[in-house]
């Protein structure tokens, strides 16, 4: 007996599937679904899997009205036909109906699901080749791949076309999860700034001079490089005034400094609570201010 866990199964002299069972189980579900697959050759599957995939609500009655009684038992009684025990791990439990292939099958041409509609369109293609021509068959690979004696088979084109499309889906799924998490860290950051600032002590009464300014900020261990400082002491006497209007381009031609080190010295005094943007320029240019 084999367990499908991310491997493939060893192959025997008397069976060998023209297609592998995981790539034709993923292009008619649009899912890695477990199985089991006995000595042989039959595989069967959770039930629960399949249903959950193909968008059926109720196990149960999907079975009944869908896969026929020949084609779903649960895992004790199909696995007491060849005296092997139920599993360890991955939740496999006595009572756990399983369903056989010709059954998951027969859910996937029932489901209304777009993902599984090329493999049914593969699956009507071949009832109508064999009443026209009385057979069907795969055409053998051109390189052969497989072991000594044994035959490699074409992948049916549709197929094919089920299993790229559902990779192109994962693949974009993978790209949304990824800018959700690194908004996540965006969104992190700016409650970490806010909260900063809430906590930052409020501006004196009097108006420090710019002096004053920069000394308290170096005090409190807020200006940490020379590039930092000098982009605070550009920004200081017009702060003491009430704004400074600088852009990046003018604050790294003032400093000398590159315009991705001053857009870094910026970040680091917004973040530290040194200074605030309250609004950009009719040019595009930002205005800082005291917190």
């Amino acid at each position: 007996m084999y367990e499908q866990n991310g491997t493939t199964p060893p192959r025997t002299a008397a069976r060998q599937d023209a297609i592998e069972i995981s790539d034709f189980v993923y292009a008619a579900t649009g899912a890695r679904v477990r199985r089991l697959t006995l000595p042989d050759g039959t595989h069967w599957f959770p039930a629960v899997d399949v249903c959950k995939n193909l968008g059926y609500a109720h196990v149960g009655s999907t079975l009944r009205n869908i896969a026929d009684a020949a084609n779903f038992d649960s895992v004790e009684s199909v696995l007491q036909r060849h005296t092997l025990g139920v599993p360890a791990g991955r939740e496999w439990r006595r009572d756990m109906n399983v369903v056989n292939l010709k059954g998951l099958i027969l859910m996937v041409n029932a489901c209304t699901k777009p993902e599984a509609q090329p493999f049914k369109l593969w699956v009507s293609q071949v009832i109508a080749t064999i009443q026209q021509e009385g057979s069907y068959s795969l055409e053998p690979a051109p390189v052969q791949s497989a072991p000594a004696g044994r035959t490699a088979y074409v992948m049916p084109e549709q197929v094919v076309d089920a299993i790229v499309r559902l990779e192109e889906r994962a693949a974009r799924t993978n790209d949304v999860l990824g800018q959700i998490l690194d908004s996540q860290r965006v969104m992190t950051d700016v409650l970490r700034d806010v909260a900063a600032s809430l906590r930052a002590p409020s501006a004196a009464a009097s108006t420090p001079t710019p002096a004053e300014l920069l000394a308290t900020w170096r005090t409190k261990n807020l200006v940490v490089t020379e590039d930092v400082h000098a982009v605070a002491a550009l920004l200081a006497p017009a702060l003491t005034r009430g704004e400074a209007r600088y852009g990046v381009a003018e604050i790294a031609a003032r400093t000398g400094l590159p315009h991705e080190r001053v857009h870094d010295c910026l970040r680091m005094l917004l973040k530290r609570g040194c200074v605030r943007q309250r609004g950009c320029t009719s040019d595009g240019s930002p205005v800082y201010a005291l917190p």
